[in-house]
């Protein structure tokens, strides 16, 4: 874990010393939500289709970046580095999920409250704390899978093409949960709860590919 928190600390400096990654998510999130507030031609949205809106957009919004998660490494020959390093390799992984996680909490500071602003027709707040979770269990997967998907593509000549295109597929049922489980609590007057089923889902989708990741993920650092 010491090789983790130091990989972590090390993508969290570089990030607040460049700001790159997190103000393009957000600017990317705040410029899809106002597309959608004129081209969907309607002033608010409720239930399905503004969860619909939020997942497509967040999702979007990480895969720029999971782009961009070892960008420094291969430039800068972090890769060789941590090779070389009497470390468990594992420990890059963690630690850049990590990061990702964190880029996508930060990330939606800003777009939820964008979100309910610009576009969502009943008030948030009252189930703030149940869509709070929902989104929590969705970047665990989508930031283990930007991970994984992120190490394969950056060794290609097109990294920008082949991270959505191994992504995608793998983290629809995740998006499917997570749409499922926030649609009721962006309806006017809903309980306040998300559907348990769907958070059992995304949690099992969590635990499931978490584990592949950690397994394949030595193999593909040394590839």
């Amino acid at each position: 874990m010491r090789a983790a928190l130091t990989v972590l600390r090390k993508d969290l400096t570089l990030e607040l010393r460049t700001f790159e990654t997190v103000p393009a998510m957000a600017l990317f999130s705040l410029t899809t939500f106002v597309i959608f507030h004129f081209g969907l031609d309607r002033s608010t949205v409720s239930g399905q289709l503004a969860a619909g809106v939020l997942t497509v957009t967040l999702l979007f919004a990480a895969l720029l970046g999971a782009g961009r998660l070892f960008v420094a490494e291969r430039e800068q020959g972090g890769f060789d580095a941590f090779l070389l390093a009497p470390v468990d390799r594992n420990a890059m992984l963690i630690a850049k999920a990590a990061a990702l996680f964190i880029f996508l909490a930060v990330l939606e500071l800003v777009a939820v409250p964008a979100f309910a602003l610009l576009l969502l027709g009943p008030p948030l707040w009252p189930r703030l704390l149940g869509l709070i979770a929902v989104l929590a269990l969705a970047d665990l997967g989508i930031a283990v899978i930007g991970t994984l998907t992120s190490a394969i593509a950056i060794h290609t000549r097109a990294r920008d093409l082949i991270g959505p295109i191994v992504g995608l597929p793998l983290l629809i049922p995740a998006l499917i949960a997570t749409a499922r489980a926030a649609g009721p609590l962006l309806q006017a007057h809903s309980s306040g709860s998300p559907p348990g089923k769907w958070l059992a889902v995304l949690a099992l989708y969590d635990c499931v590919f978490g584990l592949v990741a950690y397994a394949v993920f030595d193999f593909l650092l040394q590839e």
